[in-house]
């Protein structure tokens, strides 16, 4: 079974804690304080969902303990328990410290389980839509319909029918070995290069599983240090480590019941995959600063443009890790590799760039398709995406013409070019300069020719990168413009 919350009780008799905690020890997992300086101590310590606080008490009201709590730990979601009838203290607790629930003594334990689970999954809701401490007008009922309406866009938007391809495109394959995975609750493994839909695939095996009802998150491995990734994912306390001001939620414990997305997960370090290969392991987590562990129950896809086995030989990336992830590995082909697929796709393009640039009337040329299935797409779809874009900023008419990227390529060789030159009779030194020249223009149409940018990219100095334009006759751009 999952992790279902932890519910923190306070209250200055000890029978009235234990009673709660009978009645919800079964679905939950309980703390108790008796005071409102001991329940801040379990706050600095774990990481709550839900707080049940009983109003009386000693040398604090509830109300004011709880408002205290708004501020300091605004994600769990506050309810005042209490038998007496106090109007104005109900409405300073509602308005002053966000109440989400006023539950009146004697309660009922059936009821009393169905609020604390309605709490819990308003928690779980607002990470998951990234809506900021608790609202006590957005109810569970308006939160999940809310998401409820998200997701069946979102199934819609990401089934496989809606993935473009040919029919005879080697898409089609990959296509029905997504179909078969999203069958079963197995862990898949997509690489292939940057920019070919490793993410669009992942969120297809998603929304046609039976976990389409609940989250797909994603996490891209690659662009934090262990520490920061730790904490995205697997969550933390408030102060566990320099930067982590307020109490977060892991990725894992949003997508609980769900999938979690890890893009690039061939970038990680080894520290960082020994406790992923513990979380994959034993289904559980544990943020950091926390002191418990807690289940979870995720379906892992995980992408990268890395050849893991190469990695896993070279010693780089844990053996015991790539099988965990590779259960059922899916390879995305590149566009050169389907160019029967990129007039479709192009089209696809256009017809999201007429909406969201305002010009319903934009079309290609015929001439445009042809170079377009002519080029190689080193940047893949991505690529793609990006010069109809631009083709489309830089069109004095609604007719799109020669691709721009194609006109920028004027007397530049292709990387299989340059490739076949390497491999040729050329000599060691000739070798060498034709791929430095490769990688320069690579980095300056990367960067529009911007010089302070490519330089620092390629580890040179202004003057440096200056002198090697100057050696290759890289002065100018393919329009006959000088770099800047």
């Amino acid at each position: 079974m999952s992790f279902q919350g932890t519910i923190l009780v306070v209250d200055d008799e000890v029978r009235s804690q234990e009673a709660l905690r009978r009645v919800l020890n079964e679905d939950f997992e309980v703390l108790c304080a008796g005071s409102a300086a001991d329940a801040e101590k379990l706050l600095e310590g774990e990481i709550v969902h839900a707080i049940i606080c009983d109003q009386r008490m000693p040398h604090e009201s509830g109300v004011s303990f709880l408002k205290r709590v708004r501020e300091l730990w605004p994600d769990p979601v506050r309810m005042i328990i209490s038998g007496y009838s106090e109007s104005d203290d109900i409405i300073a607790g509602l308005n002053e410290a966000g109440i989400y629930q006023y539950i009146t003594k004697p309660w009922q334990p059936d009821r009393l389980i169905d609020i604390v689970k309605e709490a819990v999954q308003l928690y779980r809701l607002q990470k998951e839509t990234e809506t900021a401490g608790v609202d006590v007008k957005a109810t569970p009922e308006h939160i999940k319909r809310v998401v409820s309406v998200k997701r069946g866009a979102a199934k819609h938007l990401y089934d496989f029918n809606r993935i473009v391809h040919a029919p005879d495109s080697p898409m089609h394959a990959v296509i029905e070995l997504g179909r078969r995975a999203a069958e079963y609750d197995i862990s898949v493994l997509i690489t292939g290069e940057s920019g070919t839909g490793k993410e669009l695939l992942a969120r297809a095996i998603h929304y046609g599983s039976a976990r389409a009802g609940k989250a797909f998150v994603v996490e891209n491995c690659g662009a934090l240090p262990d520490e920061l990734l730790e904490s995205e994912l697997f969550g933390c306390k408030k102060g566990a480590f320099t930067g982590a001001y307020q109490d977060r939620i892991g990725l894992f414990e949003v997508a609980d019941g769900g999938t979690i997305f890890l893009d690039e997960i061939g970038e990680t370090s080894p520290a960082f995959q020994v406790k992923l290969l513990r979380v994959l392991q034993e289904s559980e987590i544990r943020p950091l600063g926390a002191q418990r562990v807690r289940k979870v129950d995720v379906r892992v896809v995980a992408a990268t443009n890395r050849d893991l086995e190469a990695e896993v030989e070279a010693g780089r990336f844990r053996r015991d890790l790539y099988y965990r992830l590779a259960a059922f590995p899916v390879h995305m082909p590149a566009l050169r590799e389907r160019p029967m697929d990129v007039p479709l796709i192009a089209e696809g393009v256009l017809s999201q760039v007429k909406t969201s640039f305002n010009r319903p009337g934009l079309r290609f040329a015929s001439a445009a398709l042809e170079g377009f299935v002519k080029y190689p797409w080193p940047g893949n779809v991505r690529e793609l995406q990006n010069e109809i874009q631009r083709m489309a900023v830089l069109a004095d008419s609604d007719e799109l013409s020669a691709p721009t990227l194609l006109g920028r390529r004027n007397g530049r060789r292709t990387a299989t070019e340059v490739i076949q030159k390497l491999n040729g009779a050329a000599s060691l030194k000739d070798r060498v300069e034709d791929l430095e020249k490769s990688v320069i223009i690579s980095s300056l149409e990367k960067y529009e020719g911007n010089i302070s940018r490519v330089a620092s990219e390629l580890g040179l100095s202004r003057v440096g990168l200056r002198n090697k334009l100057s050696r290759y006759d890289l002065r100018k751009n393919g329009k006959g413009d000088a770099f800047s």
